[in-house]
């Protein structure tokens, strides 16, 4: 049971995170992240009220090799939108937070105006816990701002590998932004994070970099056409912009509006989503099974020599996960 006492009021919170209170958006996000028990069971109960709530603003996903200018093309698109009337919420999925603080933090003061921007609101993700953790914390924090009324929410993915498909699972759309030169990036882009892709932007096409840049577009563009489409109502196109001087940034933002209407025509959209809720489901209660590895001392103490037995041959895996699951009491 939660201590009523002890716990904000759900009410009150919903009212005004409703009401776009940036302060308590603020501290209803903190309260997501949290590991206390009565804090989750509140968050749940949150989370829940403001559903009707969510669902209704523009999810974008970007991605990019470090030096791409994901903070400065965020900053630009962010301003670009804030001045055409919309309110754009910024996110963060960092694996590597843990280790390193992060780089979300600093990228506040490469996107100034958006910083400063009483239409934006700017969120790193936790600084710990497993990368499935951070992506559903990080789903949440996207439901509760979509409540507070920004209908443009930016999910940048600042760590590798598994971080691209959370961010992936949890957007409509994943742009993925490259440099004007593509050789080795194109050959890194294959790998994976290609088809992932609604649309690829070689960033920085300005001055001497311009041809470069559009090299580097017809490049991936043929790449892109030897793969088969995730969707069958839209072929990822390739553009080329500027954050610096805003060039192409609107071309960029059309291509995200086309991308929604089609596939909300088509009712793809809304699969995709409730697809995306399922996985979510099942992210959350993995991370809320595993928890007790992390937390319950007398595991903590006994798994280095499980795993030095496991190691060794003298127990074979199976004894060593009934061991864990009796410690567990499961």
């Amino acid at each position: 049971m939660v201590n009523s006492a002890a716990s904000p009021n759900v009410e009150r919170l919903a009212r005004d995170i409703r009401s776009g209170d940036r302060t308590v958006l603020s501290r209803a996000i903190t309260l997501i992240e949290s590991k206390r028990a009565d804090h989750r069971h509140t968050a749940t109960a949150l989370t829940q009220a403001l559903l009707p709530e969510t669902g209704k603003a523009v999810r974008v996903g970007i991605t990019g090799a470090p030096g791409v200018g994901k903070s400065t093309l965020i900053d630009a698109l962010g301003h670009s939108l804030t001045g055409q009337g919309r309110k754009v919420a910024v996110l963060a999925v960092d694996p590597s937070s843990r280790r390193t603080g992060g780089s979300i933090l600093a990228d506040k003061t490469r996107m100034a105006r958006l910083a400063n921007d009483a239409d934006a609101f700017i969120r790193p993700s936790p600084s710990s816990g497993t990368l499935g953790g951070v992506a559903a914390k990080t789903r949440e924090t996207m439901l509760l701002c979509e409540a507070a009324g920004y209908d443009v929410v930016l999910v940048e993915t600042v760590g590798v590998g598994q971080s691209e498909i959370a961010v992936a699972d949890m957007t409509d759309f994943f742009l993925v932004l490259a440099l004007p030169g593509a050789g080795d990036e194109l050959q890194a882009l294959k790998k994976g994070v290609v088809e992932l892709a609604d649309m690829i932007a070689v960033n920085k096409a300005d001055g001497d970099n311009l041809p470069r840049a559009k090299l580097a577009a017809s490049q991936y563009g043929a790449a892109l056409h030897i793969l088969l489409p995730q969707s069958p109502n839209w072929s990822p196109p390739v553009v080329t912009c500027s954050a610096l001087t805003g060039d192409g940034i609107a071309t960029l933002w059309q291509h995200v509006l086309d991308h929604r209407r089609r596939l909300t025509a088509s009712g793809e959209l809304a699969a995709r989503r409730g697809e995306q809720q399922v996985k979510w489901m099942w992210t959350m209660l993995e991370e809320r099974l595993f928890a007790p590895l992390r937390t319950d001392r007398a595991l903590k103490a006994a798994l280095p020599r499980i795993e030095a037995d496991v190691a060794a041959g003298r127990v074979a895996p199976g004894t060593a996960v009934e061991e864990i699951a009796g410690l567990l009491g499961a």
